[in-house]
């Protein structure tokens, strides 16, 4: 098992695409190096393109005569470039799957509203440009928390013949200082969710921050089940795939 950073404006996506630079591709890659057989890599979550991660899981089989972690760890991070860096290497039990033994996904989403564009996070954050409401936010949010039909905030595709209920556990919008620079952390967990989910509900939130709907729209956007009821997708740069947790047995 790897817990893997990286920095997502330089890849197409998490996952693998022909004559793409993707973060499986690099990875995948870099483990044929060392290891010198092919591996087929197991993801928490598919992060798109220009979303970045910082606890990212991924999981694999290993076989005898693989390096030791520490080696690993240290030769995956050289091989697959300076924008991914394995911080973690760990023993799972045989079954485990980084995808499908997930409690928790935890993801961070920075804003930077206000007339002054930022500079040390301009590259991690959304600048708004106007300030924004935080309480009418927190309110538009709380009808986001639970369990809903997320059809309205997923993108409408992937949304065809699949079962789009998800459960949002928590989300927490507050204000915060990073690199010296003001900014707003919208933080949402959830077991899982929708292709682009989490980047539609800040769009639709930050609408609500600016005044151009009421905290209740959300609710009726939820509730509406299409994509064209919710708000924009906010920009990919701004999320930030923060942490996965497991259970507890699944190590050794």
């Amino acid at each position: 098992m790897l817990v893997v950073s990286y920095d997502g404006a330089a890849f197409h996506g998490y996952a693998r695409q022909p004559g793409l630079a993707t973060v499986q591709g690099a990875l995948e890659a870099a483990l044929l190096t060392v290891t010198g057989r092919r591996i087929e890599t197991v993801v928490a979550g598919r992060t798109d393109a220009g979303v970045h991660a910082l606890g990212q899981v991924v999981s694999f089989a290993s076989a005898p005569g693989d390096p030791d972690p520490a080696y690993l760890k240290r030769a995956l991070s050289a091989l697959a470039g300076p924008e991914i860096v394995v911080t973690e290497v760990s023993s799972a039990k045989e079954e485990f799957s980084a995808r499908h033994d997930a409690l928790l996904r935890e993801y961070r989403y920075l804003l930077v509203p206000g007339p002054t564009p930022p500079l040390a996070l301009r590259d991690l954050s959304w600048w708004t440009k106007k300030t924004l409401d935080l309480q009418a936010m927190r309110e538009g949010a709380a009808h986001l928390v639970g369990e809903h039909d997320f059809r309205s905030f997923c993108v409408g595709p992937s949304a065809e013949g699949r079962r789009t209920v998800r459960t949002i556990e928590t989300i927490d919008i507050h204000p915060e200082c990073e690199l010296g620079e003001h900014c707003v952390v919208v933080r949402i967990t959830g077991r899982s969710f929708l292709h682009s989910m989490v980047r539609i509900a800040v769009g639709s939130l930050v609408e609500v921050g600016k005044g151009k709907r009421d905290p209740e729209w959300i609710a009726e956007a939820l509730a509406a089940c299409h994509r064209g009821a919710a708000g924009i997708t906010a920009p990919p740069h701004g999320l930030t795939l923060w942490h996965v947790t497991y259970p507890e047995d699944c190590w050794l």
